[in-house]
């Protein structure tokens, strides 16, 4: 707890489960239903996520919505893509970030704008997601990515992402040890469906420094799982749930995708650090699979 507030990094330092869940901004400046729901989560989860125009939809900064709910009593996670920003922007970022009280960053390669609704913007990477968490543990030590002093350093906690049912057991192997090498902390997984595979995954994480924390993404409708299949490279929906999501039917998808996001945390507990809730559509019912998977 910091001034009453729970927060990620003490938590898993003293190794209690920790809970995030994801939030992404809106695609304009109406932060109403947004701040509303993320209120009814004080005191219940120990981070939350602000997404960076994630999928390469164009919504608002990270950095200001990590703010609001700064000022609301959360803990935000900044979340920090490599593909709309040069080092210089990046770094400054970063230092206005921990102007603003931020003091949890992850760190993404960002999905390329093709997949977006910008689909002519140029993509920067400058760096990648390694090098920007490389870049934070020197911001850490008083010292920009030049080489320069900096009139005061940051105190950032830094994060990555892993795939566990994407990579084999030695790209992983190697995604964390340069992860971790480079200064990450902690690590937010991409969707799990498949329990047992995370079983096997972090037997294997278990080798390396770094706490984990699950990725439970809630599904809201069969469609929306055909979708993920079909385009987002990692992902991979087990046909026996999207059974389940067309046997409910329309009136029913999203309370089903529910009930397969509680069995996931229930399933995976016993095996990390964490859980990470994305709930896309569904951040409203927060609250009720919290309560659902026991976790408040």
């Amino acid at each position: 707890m910091t001034n009453g507030r729970p927060t990620l990094k003490p938590a898993l330092e003293r190794r209690e489960f920790a809970v995030t869940v994801e939030v992404n901004p809106p695609k304009g400046t109406n932060v109403g239903a947004m701040l509303e729901a993320t209120k009814a989560l004080l005191g219940r989860v120990h981070g939350v996520n602000v997404t960076d125009n994630t999928a390469a939809v164009m919504r608002a900064g990270s950095l200001a919505v990590c703010r609001l709910l700064y000022e609301q009593g959360h803990d935000p996670v900044m979340q920090v893509t490599c593909r709309d920003r040069n080092r210089i922007g990046i770094q400054s970022d970063l230092l206005g970030g921990h102007l603003l009280g931020i003091r949890n960053v992850l760190c993404l390669t960002g999905d390329d704008p093709n997949v977006g609704d910008h689909k002519e913007a140029k993509p920067v990477y400058d760096l990648d997601s390694v090098q920007v968490m490389e870049t934070i543990r020197q911001l850490n030590n008083g010292r920009d990515l030049a080489g320069k002093a900096l009139d005061g350093a940051t105190e950032f906690f830094i994060g990555g992402a892993v795939a566990p049912e994407a990579d084999s057991v030695a790209i992983m192997h190697q995604k964390f040890a340069a992860k971790v090498k480079a200064g990450a902390k902690f690590f937010q997984t991409q969707a799990i469906f498949c329990p047992d595979k995370f079983r096997l995954f972090m037997k294997e994480a278990r080798h390396h420094e770094g706490k984990v924390l699950g990725g439970v993404l809630v599904l809201h409708s069969a469609r929306m799982a055909e979708y993920l299949n079909a385009n987002i490279p990692g992902i991979e929906v087990p046909e026996v749930l999207l059974t389940e999501l067309r046997k409910a039917g329309e009136a029913h998808e999203q309370d089903v995708g529910i009930e397969i996001a509680v069995r996931t945390i229930k399933a995976i507990r016993p095996y990390c650090d964490g859980v990470h809730i994305m709930a896309t559509r569904g951040v409203s019912r927060l609250p009720e699979i919290l309560r659902k998977a026991e976790l408040s």
